[in-house]
C-alpha cells in the first residue's frame, strides 16, 4: 500500500487468493472513490481489485518462465462518475528495444510543455494525470501528448549513443455531469407597466446545462424576492405577475431564479422594475451590476462585421413608454466599431461590430477607447448615461518583414578574397515577440558565389569564390527575409565588379611586318583585355628605333609614320645604304591603369615611294589593311549596280508612256477646179540660198532638163499650199518633244506657151494630186516615226 505499483515485484509461489497489494486514492471534491483494474485484450486476468477498499488478490497461478510481466491498467472513479482525478493512470505505452544490456532498457517521459495535465512512469510507460490537476470536458475536450522513449544507451561503431523514439498520445475526454447549468442572456431585467394585469408575463429566463454532450431537462423555481407578487412557469421559466401594479410596495424587485436540484452558483438574479414617471436616466449593466466601463481583450485584426463577444452589455431605461426611449451613441476612432441597435425602447443587449479591421492594428494603438452614449430622444429632461469601453489589443502576426531599401547596390574589387564582405541588407518585422525574428537568404541566378548571414544580413563571397570583371561585371540576385511562420519580403541584389589593372596590353605577335609610303601612316594595335577604363586604355611609344629619329607615332591611336623632312626616296637613300629599306623599331604599349603594365614589339618597316596611278597606290597602301580594299571594291561595284537600275527604270517608265498611240486627225483642202494646179519640184543639187524652195512646172516642163540653168522671169508666187497639220500629241511635261520632218520650198512660175491648153492643165493637177501623196507619205513615215 505504501510502494508504487508501476515497480511492484511478486513471487512466482504465491498462492492463489493472496493479498498482493491495496491501492489507494482520493477525490478532489471529497466524494467516494472506487477501484477497477483491466488488462490488455487476450491477456489472462492475474488479479481482482475489490471496488471500494482497493485490495488486490492474485487469482492467476503465476509462471516466470511462461509470462516474466504482467501489465494491468487501474481505474479510479468518484460515486457521481465525474471526470477522472489526478493520479488516474489513463494509459500505458510500451516501446520494444531489441538490444541487449543497458542498450535495451527502455525509459519514459513525457515533452514538456507549458500547460501539460499528465505525467508517465518512466519504467512501465503508465500515463497518469498529474497530481493536483483534473480533466474538464467543457474547457478541453482533446488533449495530445508526446512520449520519448529512451534507451539505456551504448557504444556503437566505438561510438556512444543514446537512441529515442516518439509516439504522439491523444486523449479524448468524455463529458459526465459534473457542470451546473448557466442562465443565458443575464442579467435578467422585467419590467411591470401601470397597465399590467394579474397574468402579465414580465420576463422569461433561460438556462442550459453545462453539460452540452449530456444535458439534463431545466426546471425553474423562484427562490426568493417575489413577495408573493410574481410566479414562474417551471418549464419555460416565464415570469408572470399575480397582482395589480397598485398593489406592488416596492419600485423594484428582485427575484432570485434557479433550477431545481443544484447549487447556489446556479441561482441568477431578475430585476423587475415597476415603471411610473421619467425619473430614471439610461443605466448601462454588465455582468455583475451596473457598470460604466466595460474592459475586452481582443487580438488585432478581427474580421469586420464581427461581434465583439467579449463584451456584455446591457442598457436599459427603467422609465415607461416614450420615456423609455433612447438612442446609442459610440464616440471614438472613426468607422472602427458601430454598435447595434442604434435606437432603444425600455431595454436592449448592446452589440459592439466591427466595421473597419485594418484600423484595429496592434502596431498603431495597443488599445482602443470608445464612449458609449445613451440619450434619451422624445423627454425634456434628455437623460443621459455613459460607459467607457476599453479593447486591449494582442498582437498576430499580420505583417510582412520589411527591407530598409528596395534594392541594394554594392561594388566589391575583382580577385577579391573568397569571404570578403558585400553588402549588408536590414529588415525589420513590425510584429512583436518570435514574430519579430527576420531570417534572410539569398536566390537568383546570380547568387551562386554569394553568401549570407541567416540572421545579421551581410553577404559576403562564397569561401571558393573568384571574382573577375572581364568574365562578369554585374551581378544580380534576391535577398529574402523571412519571420517564424514563412512570411517574407524580397528586394534585389546589385553586385558590380570593380575592374582591377590586371592585364598587360598584349600585341597580335612580337615580330611585326609592315610597308610604309612616304608621306602614309602604318598603325600597329595592342589589345588589353581589362574591362574597364583607364585600365584598358593603351598608350603607344617608340622604345627604339634603327635608325634612330625617323619615326613619329601617334600616342593613342599607334599610327607610325616618318619624320616631316623625309618627302621622298632621295632624302631615305642619303639616311640608309640598303636597297631595300626596311627599318626597326621597337614599340612599346603601356595601359593607363595602376600599376601600370607594358608590352613591346620589334615591328619591321618597309619604306616605299607612292606610285602614280591612283589605284595602284591604293593598293600599296591597302596592302596591309586588304579588308579596306574589299570595302571599297564591294562599294564601287553596288554604286554601279544601282545606278545600271534606276536607268533601267527610267526607259521603262518612259518607254511605256511613249507607246500610247493618240488618233491622227487630218484634214486636206481640195482647191477648186478653177484654180491653177501648180507642180512642186525642189532644187536639189545647187548651193545657192535657194536651195529647199520650190519651183512651179506646168505641162510642158515634165521632159525639161533639171540641169537647165539659164534664167526665166519669175511670175509672182501664189500662196504655198496648205499642208496637213501634224497629229495632236498629248505630251507631258516630262516628256520631251520631238521635231516633226516637213517639206519647205518656195513656188515660182514659168511661162509656157501651152498654159492655156486644157490638156496641161490635167497634167498639172495629176502632179499635183502626186506631189500631195508624196507629202502626206513622208508626213505619215515621220508620224510613224514618232510613235514608235
Amino acid at each position: 500500500s505504501n510502494g508504487n505499483l508501476a515497480l511492484f515485484s511478486i513471487s512466482e509461489d504465491t498462492s492463489v487468493g493472496t493479498h498482493v497489494y491495496t491501492l489507494n486514492g482520493s477525490d478532489p471534491e471529497g466524494e467516494p472513490v472506487t477501484f477497477g483494474m483491466t488488462f490488455d485484450k487476450g491477456s489472462r486476468d492475474y488479479f481482482s481489485v475489490e471496488p471500494k477498499s482497493g485490495n488486490m488478490t492474485l487469482i492467476q497461478t503465476l509462471d516466470r518462465e511462461v509470462q516474466d510481466e504482467i501489465v494491468a491498467f487501474v481505474t479510479i472513479t468518484d460515486g457521481r462518475n465525474k471526470d477522472a482525478a489526478s493520479g488516474s493512470s489513463i494509459y500505458r505505452v510500451q516501446a520494444i528495444d531489441r538490444d541487449l544490456g543497458s542498450g535495451g532498457s527502455v525509459t519514459y517521459y513525457l515533452q514538456s510543455t507549458p500547460s501539460t495535465k499528465f505525467t508517465i512512469d518512466g519504467h512501465s510507460g503508465v500515463l497518469r494525470i498529474r497530481a493536483g490537476e483534473s480533466l474538464d470536458y467543457e474547457l478541453s475536450r482533446t488533449h495530445f501528448v508526446t512520449v520519448v522513449a529512451k534507451d539505456g544507451g551504448g557504444k556503437y561503431h566505438e561510438k556512444y549513443q543514446v537512441m529515442t523514439s516518439t509516439a504522439i498520445i491523444t486523449i479524448n475526454v468524455l463529458d459526465t455531469q459534473d457542470s451546473p447549468p448557466l442562465f443565458v442572456g443575464t442579467p435578467y431585467f422585467g419590467y411591470v407597466y401601470e397597465v399590467s394585469v394579474p397574468g402579465s408575463e414580465i420576463f422569461t429566463v433561460f438556462a442550459k446545462d453545462g453539460d452540452q454532450n449530456n444535458p439534463n431537462a431545466m426546471h425553474y423555481s423562484i427562490l426568493s424576492g417575489s413577495d408573493g407578487f410574481f410566479i414562474i412557469n417551471s418549464s419555460s421559466g416565464c415570469i408572470s405577475l399575480t397582482s395589480f401594479p397598485v398593489q406592488l410596495k416596492n419600485e423594484l424587485y428582485e427575484l432570485k431564479v434557479g433550477p431545481d436540484g443544484f447549487s447556489d452558483y446556479s441561482i441568477t438574479t431578475v430585476t423587475i422594475r415597476v415603471v411610473d414617471l421619467n425619473n430614471h436616466p439610461p443605466t448601462f449593466y454588465g455582468e455583475n451590476g451596473q457598470q460604466n466601463r466595460f474592459e475586452l481583450t481582443m487580438y488585432e485584426h478581427p474580421p469586420e462585421g464581427e461581434i465583439l463577444r467579449g463584451l456584455k452589455i446591457t442598457v436599459n431605461d427603467s422609465d415607461q413608454g416614450a420615456n423609455a426611449k433612447f438612442r446609442l451613441l459610440l464616440v471614438g476612432p472613426s468607422r472602427v466599431l458601430r454598435v447595434v441597435p442604434q435606437t432603444v425602447l425600455n431595454e436592449a443587449q448592446v452589440t459592439i461590430i466591427v466595421e473597419n479591421s485594418s484600423a484595429i492594428d496592434y502596431e498603431k494603438y495597443q488599445f482602443l477607447t470608445f464612449k458609449l452614449l445613451a440619450v434619451e430622444i422624445d423627454t425634456p429632461e434628455r437623460f443621459s448615461a455613459t460607459a467607457d469601453i476599453v479593447i486591449d489589443l494582442l498582437d498576430t502576426n499580420d505583417n510582412v518583414p520589411k527591407f530598409s531599401s528596395e534594392f541594394y547596390i554594392a561594388r566589391i574589387p575583382e580577385n577579391s578574397p573568397g569571404g570578403s564582405n558585400v553588402v549588408s541588407v536590414t529588415a525589420t518585422d513590425p510584429d512583436s515577440g518570435l514574430w519579430g525574428e527576420v531570417k534572410y537568404s539569398i536566390y537568383g541566378s546570380g547568387a551562386d558565389l554569394f553568401l549570407i548571414h541567416p540572421t545579421s544580413g551581410i553577404i559576403y563571397t562564397q569561401p571558393w569564390a573568384s571574382l573577375d570583371a572581364e568574365v562578369k561585371s554585374k551581378y544580380n540576385f534576391y535577398v529574402k527575409a523571412e519571420d517564424t511562420e514563412g512570411k517574407y519580403n524580397l528586394a534585389e541584389v546589385f553586385v558590380t565588379v570593380l575592374d582591377q589593372n590586371d592585364h598587360p596590353p598584349e600585341f597580335n605577335q612580337n615580330f611585326l611586318e609592315k610597308t610604309m609610303i612616304i608621306g602614309a601612316p602604318v598603325k600597329i594595335e595592342a589589345v588589353d583585355e581589362d574591362a574597364e577604363e583607364p585600365n584598358n586604355l593603351i598608350e603607344y611609344s617608340i622604345m627604339k628605333a634603327d635608325p634612330d629619329n625617323i619615326f613619329d607615332i601617334n600616342t593613342s591611336t599607334g599610327e607610325i609614320k616618318l619624320k616631316p623632312y623625309i618627302r621622298s626616296m632621295e632624302i631615305v637613300q642619303n639616311i640608309t645604304k640598303q636597297k631595300d629599306c626596311r627599318w626597326s623599331v621597337v614599340v612599346q604599349a603601356r595601359d593607363r591603369g595602376s600599376p601600370s603594365f607594358s608590352t613591346t614589339a620589334v615591328v619591321k618597316i618597309h619604306i616605299t615611294e607612292a606610285v602614280s596611278r591612283p589605284m595602284a597606290a591604293f593598293l600599296m597602301q591597302s596592302r596591309d589593311n586588304p579588308m579596306k580594299a574589299l570595302g571599297l571594291t564591294v562599294s564601287i561595284i553596288t554604286v554601279i549596280v544601282l545606278v545600271t537600275v534606276m536607268i533601267s527604270t527610267i526607259m521603262y517608265f518612259r518607254n511605256t508612256k511613249s507607246n500610247r498611240i493618240t488618233p491622227a486627225r487630218r484634214i486636206i483642202r481640195r482647191r477648186p477646179k478653177e484654180q491653177r494646179s501648180w507642180t512642186f519640184r525642189p532644187r536639189f543639187g545647187q548651193s545657192d540660198q535657194s536651195f529647199g524652195k520650190f519651183f512651179i512646172d506646168d505641162d510642158s516642163s515634165d521632159n525639161h532638163n533639171t540641169n537647165n540653168s539659164s534664167p526665166r522671169a519669175k511670175p509672182p508666187a501664189p500662196s504655198a499650199p496648205v499642208l496637213p497639220p501634224p497629229p495632236p500629241v498629248h505630251s507631258r511635261p516630262s516628256e520631251r518633244l520631238r521635231s516633226v520632218p516637213t517639206v519647205s520650198g518656195s513656188l515660182a512660175s514659168r511661162n509656157t506657151s501651152r498654159s492655156s491648153n486644157k490638156d496641161g492643165s490635167g497634167i498639172s493637177s495629176a502632179l499635183v494630186s502626186e506631189l500631195k501623196m508624196r507629202i502626206e507619205q513622208k508626213i505619215n513615215e515621220a508620224n510613224q516615226g514618232y510613235y514608235y
